[in-house]
């Protein structure tokens, strides 16, 4: 028996060894070069592509020699092949000496901005799948690329969810030379870097970095390429995929990656040290790292004065508690605590309850999950269709359920205020998060009130406290604490006041703000003084 079994693990490991080595070495070096007939190299891209009829193969002659264009039909300027490439390859006034006619047409030619030689099979499909043309010419193991991309892409429209009262109406796409030019227009500093590479092993889709190179910490760059080539999937559809795959604690329900749509809030960040993560196809970046307070900071509270935006904030934070124990604390104090509630609102309570045969927490848990219904069904459903229904579904539903005595209508309005409540958080993963957590503290409310809930908001704040965000600790700068970083925690600063960078993001250039840039009135002098009628003569 134990013979067998050593036999059976010696062939498994055999097995596992050569499929290692077949996934490290799929083609031997011989085999990923360009042959020297074009013809070959037709019949091999044909048959690898499975004859897919959106390969196109257009055969041409440049002075003597035969040649072939091959490009993927849908993805690729088909006027920019007839004028820049096809017109200009097939001039009769090419001469016809023996020369090298690959040089000549590599240089001379093509008219193309970008133009490159490729000798490998692995290459060649990379760019053929992106966009170019490839060239081949008889008699040359190389081939000729050439930029021709020109696939239909969605134009750049108004934000649909971070929307801004006041600032640029711009957002990302899914093309990802688009997104990390509406940063460029930004930020126009040759420090600004972009690094690019590719994940996945079958889609092979576009990531790309970028950071502030001087004011992003190196050790959190180095950090946030070593995650990306970890990545070892099938494809990246979208920047979600891998936020999942990089983030440093999955068992949470508090984002640690931040993701937007809006180049002036990546531009705001990249200027704080963060970096940003661009992927293809994607019209969401990432910013890493992410802190708690980020959540909560809208764009506005920099387009607008310092006061109305730290009202606005305060009013933002307070909204969020109340969407987080706004129901566990209606539970606690009807089931629990009816002492701290006033008398006359106990005996008003009491009279609508009086019918409704469920408890407190049973009836908020009807009410929160029927909305949560609601929302999910509005966000599903055609726009126009979508928000009919959520708003005629609840205002029905919720007199329905009142007069068939399952609510009491003060549960409606404390349901009502929680979802209104919630809206109002800037970033829809920490909205959500607080949907998730509030079922959690109705539990712990109707078990033991308000104390549950004391317990229950403690284990969060410990819990948060534990959380990282690529090595900042995610309640930064609060915990730990750090006064010099609280110009932008609850009271946003006047923008004179932001002298330097957040010390935990950025150990580079940490100056944000030059000297003497508080606003000042003009003194008074002679040229602000009413003018004499000698004054005006001179």
């Amino acid at each position: 028996m134990s013979i067998l079994s050593k036999l059976l693990k010696k062939k498994h490991s055999r097995k596992k060894n050569d499929n290692y080595r077949q996934k490290q070495d799929p083609a031997s070096p011989a085999e990923l070069l360009i042959q020297r007939e074009y013809q070959d190299n037709l019949a091999r891209m044909k048959r690898e592509l499975g004859n897919s009829t959106d390969l196109v193969v257009r055969e041409i002659k440049i002075g003597q020699n035969q040649g072939a264009l091959v490009f993927i039909d849908g993805l690729v300027d088909a006027k920019t092949i007839s004028e820049f490439v096809v017109e200009t390859m097939m001039d009769k006034n090419i001469p016809n000496e023996n020369f090298d006619i690959f040089q000549y047409a590599l240089n001379k030619t093509i008219a193309l901005g970008s133009v490159k030689t490729i000798t490998n099979w692995n290459e060649l499909y990379d760019l053929l799948l992106s966009g170019c043309t490839i060239i081949f010419l008889n008699g040359y193991n190389k081939a000729i690329c050439g930029e021709t991309k020109g696939f239909e892409k969605r134009s750049i429209d108004e934000p649909s969810q971070q929307l801004s009262i006041r600032g640029p109406k711009d957002s990302f796409t899914e093309t990802l030379r688009v997104n990390t030019a509406l940063i460029r227009r930004r930020i126009k500093s040759p420090n600004l870097w972009i690094d690019s590479m590719k994940i996945g092993r079958v889609a092979q889709t576009d990531v790309a970095i970028m950071y502030i190179k001087g004011i992003a910490d190196d050790k959190i760059v180095q950090e946030v390429k070593t995650r990306l080539n970890r990545i070892d999937i099938d494809a990246v559809i979208d920047s979600g995929y891998i936020e999942q795959l990089i983030e440093d604690e999955t068992f949470t329900s508090f984002p640690t990656t931040y993701h937007t749509e809006r180049p002036d809030v990546v531009s705001s960040q990249l200027l704080e040290g963060r970096i940003a993560i661009v992927s293809d196809g994607s019209p969401y970046v990432l910013t890493v790292p992410a802190i708690f307070v980020q959540f909560f900071q809208a764009p506005d509270d920099y387009y607008s004065r310092f006061d109305l935006s730290t009202s606005i904030r305060f009013l933002r934070i307070i909204a969020f508690f109340i969407s987080l124990i706004g129901p566990s604390l209606y539970i606690a104090a009807t089931t629990y605590h009816q002492e701290i509630i006033p008398t006359t609102l106990v005996i008003a309570i009491a009279a609508q309850r009086e019918n409704v045969p469920f408890p407190a927490f049973f009836e908020a848990l009807i009410m929160e999950i029927t909305f949560e219904i609601l929302r999910e069904a509005g966000l599903r459903l055609p726009r126009a269709v979508g928000q009919a229904v959520s708003i005629v579904g609840a205002l029905v539903i919720g007199q329905a359920a009142v007069q068939a005595s399952i609510v009491s209508p003060l549960m409606v309005i404390v349901v009502s205020i929680t979802a209104i409540a919630n809206f109002s958080t800037p970033v829809f993963a920490m909205a959500i998060s607080a949907r998730l957590l509030r079922f959690a503290l109705m539990l712990l409310a109707a078990f033991i009130g308000l104390f549950g809930i004391m317990i229950g908001l403690m284990l969060m704040a410990i819990h948060l406290c534990s959380l990282r965000s690529f090595g900042v600790p995610y309640m930064s700068p609060l915990a730990p604490y750090n006064r010099e970083d609280q110009q932008d925690v609850f009271i946003r600063y006047p923008l004179w006041a932001f002298k330097n960078r957040p010390k935990y993001i950025s150990e580079g250039n940490r100056i944000r703000t030059g000297e003497n840039q508080k606003p000042k009135p003009p003194k008074q002098s002679k040229a602000s003084k009413p003018h004499s009628g000698e004054g005006n003569q001179e």
